[in-house]
């Protein structure tokens, strides 16, 4: 088969979750000409389109939303704006960057079954293809491979979508929000939960979920417990759970037999980063995604990134602002008017801070810089940006919860030229 070439795309998304379908939104409303969005599924809406949960909009809509109602407000806005929708096209190719005089343009491969497969070129492209779960495959689990093992995110797709009950008696691996979720959202559907194990001495989700998933529901959870060994087949019968040390280390003796015949993990999630790396961009250890400065701007200049896919997000209203702001940044640069300051500031995590982003600033414009922290600090403690840029007290610091500090343009503007960066930091006050 001979790949089609489609006609010339201003700016061309790739995902249809929160981050892709509001930066869409944001290019359109930025004058970009003609903005399409990309996704594998059958609707818009990625990951939100299953989560039947409220929680969405408190901050964009000021109100509680369930994901299908946030996400309907945000499509709705983008087919009023003229983005166009191209579902079932799966993106699996990214080509590096070429220049076309002063600026880049982006081209990709896309496949479905409508046009079949297509080569498209675009003025500047945003990334906004999410996260995925960590798999049974990458934890190391030993015993057997028996059924009855899922992702927590897979577990809800088949039951809020597929009206499908994975399981009766179930284990949970992880404290990750979608985990405690599907906890509560198993246990309201009948089936019991045997208990939620988590690894580290802290719970990696936000503390509202634990208080509205598990306490209210009486799910017991364990901290510095792991689960260990898989045992039955071709059904899962059991798993051996085991008590974790301070050193990280299984203590010896603590084994447990639990019987269930659903496990669901809840180990973490990993922004989408294969066609990131297809295009030759910069990762970033910490996130998994792809350094961006305070643009969503990738290493390579006409791609611009947002959401899940530059790191792991606890809100999806979060997860739009960003989108917005790549979006209106792709616009600009694919009309050639993109404004950046005369400056790479790079954002280095200091004292207790695990990751931040973004990892570059210009002093373009004011930005929320998104930060996690190390280890938990349960009691008054202070987030500082180094040079004077942000300083506020905070009433705690969790992992699973992200911090935000704010920062004026004007600010990073002025910072002294010999500044080549700075530090985040968050410590006991």
């Amino acid at each position: 088969m001979t790949a089609a070439q489609r006609k010339w795309i201003d700016v061309a998304v790739i995902g249809a979750g929160p981050a892709g379908v509001a930066a869409a939104c944001a290019a359109r409303t930025a004058g970009a000409g003609r903005v399409v969005v990309f996704d594998r599924d059958a609707e818009p809406g990625g990951i939100l389109q299953q989560c039947v949960h409220t929680g969405f909009g408190l901050h964009t809509f000021g109100e509680e939303l369930t994901g299908p109602e946030y996400m309907h407000r945000y499509i709705e806005r983008a087919r009023r704006a003229g983005v166009e929708f191209e579902p079932g096209a799966a993106v699996f190719g990214m080509e590096k960057p070429e220049s076309r005089g002063d600026r880049q343009s982006a081209a990709f491969w896309v496949s479905s079954a409508r046009r079949g497969v297509e080569r498209v070129e675009a003025g500047a492209v945003v990334l906004a293809m999410g996260c995925r779960e960590r798999p049974a495959g990458a934890l190391g689990l030993a015993g057997t491979r028996p059924s009855g093992v899922y992702t927590a995110g897979s577990a809800q797709r088949l039951l809020n979508m597929g009206g499908l009950l994975p399981g009766r008696r179930a284990a949970v691996m992880g404290t990750g929000d979608i985990g405690l979720i599907m906890a509560r959202r198993m246990t309201l559907e009948g089936a019991s939960i045997v208990g939620v194990f988590e690894i580290m001495p802290w719970v990696s989700g936000l503390r509202r979920n634990v208080a509205q998933c598990l306490d209210d529901f009486g799910i017991h959870y364990h901290l510095n417990s792991s689960v260990r060994e898989l045992r039955g087949y071709p059904a899962l019968e059991g798993a051996v759970v085991e008590k974790i040390g301070r050193d990280g280390k299984p203590i010896q003796g603590s084994e447990e037999f639990i019987p269930c015949d659903t496990l669901l993990l809840a180990v973490g999630l990993i922004p989408e980063n294969e066609l990131t790396r297809m295009a030759g961009i910069g990762i970033n250890p910490a996130t998994n995604g792809p350094v961006v400065n305070d643009l969503m701007q990738t290493s390579c200049e006409c791609v611009f990134a947002a959401g899940n896919a530059v790191a792991v997000y606890d809100l999806a209203d979060f997860v739009s602002r960003e989108g917005e702001r790549a979006g209106r940044n792709a616009a600009m640069y694919a009309m050639g008017r993109l404004a950046k300051g005369g400056r790479d500031i790079a954002v280095i995590p200091g004292e207790n801070v695990r990751s931040a982003s973004p990892q570059i600033i210009t002093g373009t414009e004011d930005i929320a810089l998104y930060l996690r922290v190390s280890s938990p600090i349960e009691g008054k403690c202070r987030l500082e940006v180094s040079e004077g840029l942000f300083s506020a007290d905070l009433r705690c610091a969790r992992p699973g919860e992200m911090n935000t500090a704010r920062l004026k343009a004007s600010d990073i503007a002025s910072l002294p030229h010999y500044i080549h960066s700075v530090a985040v930091r968050v410590k006991e006050a």
